[in-house]
């Protein structure tokens, strides 16, 4: 089992842990999250999170198309955010993934001595996915720590869940995800050379490359707000491939047109939040026309963001 292994000299005793992907660390992962923390507070304990890097569904799926919600590192900011005292980042392979829940739970207790394990309510552990409630609760009795499964957090009447987060992320229904997700989603990435056209026709943009792991919304045109050197300005950002410049579709691209700004900002890092999605990204018969929509999607944009929906309690 790699990853952040304890070292035999070096073991935490009386510790809760809770273990699972928590992809996004959405609302109901936080509620989970807060209630593993209250906990071990409680009964003067250390709180650690285990997670595991790939994804256990990337890996056994053999998913190559962009799936994440948030970089291992975006998550291990949001769980300290939050006042984890440790995270634990596993790397999940074909050994870890053939570990029966007996010997999973062996090791990590050996090494953690964890006195309670909080899951949620849907999770499962091991090979086969045998691991459920009733089974770890018997390695429990028989190791002894506790185990907790915390309820649901529901919107509407389904349960929150990474996997329908990024359902709505793929078809660009942003102010959904991000109440789920209780923040405004992002990606981040470095600034880049595009083939600047949009300078040419007087609507400079920042072109960013992003790590290829991340899930962007689907392809269109979007209220956001962009983050740099630790300020925020709003900005209209497309994503897609270009379609009244290429008869082809290009390489797709993401460009943020950052509004009353003009700074050299080549190879920096920029953070883009996506607030609402405007528009489909459409093929226009002139570049006049394009320049006419996209004085509209400003005058939009500005709009939406005029009173900065940005609601969140995780770390920026």
């Amino acid at each position: 089992m790699a990853g952040n292994k304890p070292e035999e000299n070096s073991l935490i005793k009386g510790t809760w842990v809770t273990i699972g992907s928590f992809d996004g660390v959405h609302l109901g992962h936080q509620e989970l999250i807060r209630s593993l923390i209250e906990g071990s507070k409680e009964e003067n304990c250390t709180s650690i999170v285990i997670t595991f890097f790939p994804n256990p569904i990337v890996h056994l799926g053999k998913i190559e198309d962009p799936f994440y919600l948030t970089l291992p590192s975006e998550k291990e900011n949001f769980l300290s955010g939050l006042g984890i005292d440790s995270i634990l980042t596993i790397r999940f392979n074909h050994s870890v993934s053939r570990l029966s829940p007996q010997d999973f739970i062996s090791i990590l207790h050996r090494q953690l001595k964890f006195t309670c394990l909080l899951i949620g309510y849907d999770f499962r552990l091991g090979a086969d996915r045998e691991g459920g409630f009733s089974t770890l609760e018997k390695l429990g009795r028989e190791m002894g720590f506790c185990v907790r499964a915390i309820d649901p957090l529901e919107q509407g009447s389904q349960p929150i869940s990474s996997s329908s987060i990024r359902a709505e992320i793929i078809n660009g229904n942003m102010e959904t995800a991000n109440k789920m997700l209780g923040y405004t989603y992002s990606i981040t990435g470095q600034v880049i050379h595009g083939d600047g056209r949009g300078k040419h026709i007087g609507l400079p943009t920042a072109n960013i490359s992003v790590w290829d792991g991340k899930l962007l919304p689907m392809n269109g045109v979007y209220a956001a707000f962009t983050k740099l050197d630790d300020r925020r300005y709003p900005a209209v950002v497309s994503i897609g491939v270009r379609p009244t410049f290429y008869a082809v579709p290009s390489e797709r691209t993401i460009e943020a047109h950052i509004l009353n700004f003009s700074d050299q900002i080549y190879n920096k890092n920029l953070t883009i939040e996506f607030v609402a999605r405007l528009r489909e990204e459409i093929k226009y018969e002139s570049v006049s026309a394009l320049m006419e929509q996209v004085r509209k999607d400003i005058n939009d944009t500005e709009e939406i963001l005029k009173d900065d929906p940005e609601q969140t309690n995780l770390p920026s």
